[in-house]
């Protein structure tokens, strides 16, 4: 019963807190603005490198767990509303000894990666919206879909806007290094919107 009641009443975690009464303008917009300032923070969180031009951050996570949590528009207005910070210059991006802040990031070898980000949050958050958070395995499944596309979009970005990079070289230096770690935190995050979920019927 409780499996056709989640395939029968679609929607977000956001939407199910917010239903008892209605979810407001006001109520979207902080949570949107909730989730840029936490993408913000795990762009601080990050590791350089030597190998490669591209640190490693929570950002993804936080990217997909935010959407998960937001649905499609919002998770992507989220990640948006991130990048339009960047671009006028606000101090958002991970720190870099050699990567400018501003819309020149954008162009760098991690401009990808970062364009990527409303994509990746609007499938994982269409997913999520139709039932794929609420269990741990479709959880993982959701949350892989926008990291793939994370993955995808920036290792092509390496290979085509890094000067003699080639793909080869793109997925040494962009995938591998981070492809595992990102597993595990994506199997670790997983847990969390289900368990959400768990203690809102409870």
């Amino acid at each position: 019963m409780s499996s056709q009641t989640e395939r029968l009443d679609p929607g977000t975690l956001l939407t199910a807190l917010g239903a008892g009464a209605g979810l407001s303008a006001l109520s979207r917009a902080t949570a949107v603005v909730f989730v840029t300032l936490l993408t913000i923070v795990a762009a601080q969180v990050s590791l350089p490198l030597p190998f490669t031009p591209v640190p490693l951050t929570l950002q993804p996570m936080v990217v997909l767990l935010g959407a998960a949590a937001l649905g499609p528009r919002l998770g992507a207005a989220a990640q948006i509303l991130y990048l339009a910070l960047g671009i006028v210059g606000m101090p958002v991006f991970a720190a870099s000894p050699v990567l400018p802040q501003g819309v020149v990031r954008l162009l760098g070898p991690t401009g990808g990666y970062l364009m990527s980000y409303p994509l990746a949050a609007f499938v994982t958050g269409y997913l999520a919206e139709r039932g794929l958070d609420r269990r741990y395995l479709t959880s993982v499944l959701a949350m892989s879909a926008g990291l793939a596309i994370i993955f995808t979009c920036g290792v092509l970005w390496l290979a085509v806007g890094v000067p003699h990079a080639g793909l080869a070289a793109a997925v040494a230096s962009g995938l591998v290094p981070f492809v595992l770690a990102d597993i595990i935190k994506l199997f670790l995050a997983a847990s969390i919107l289900p368990a959400a979920w768990r203690l809102l019927r409870t």
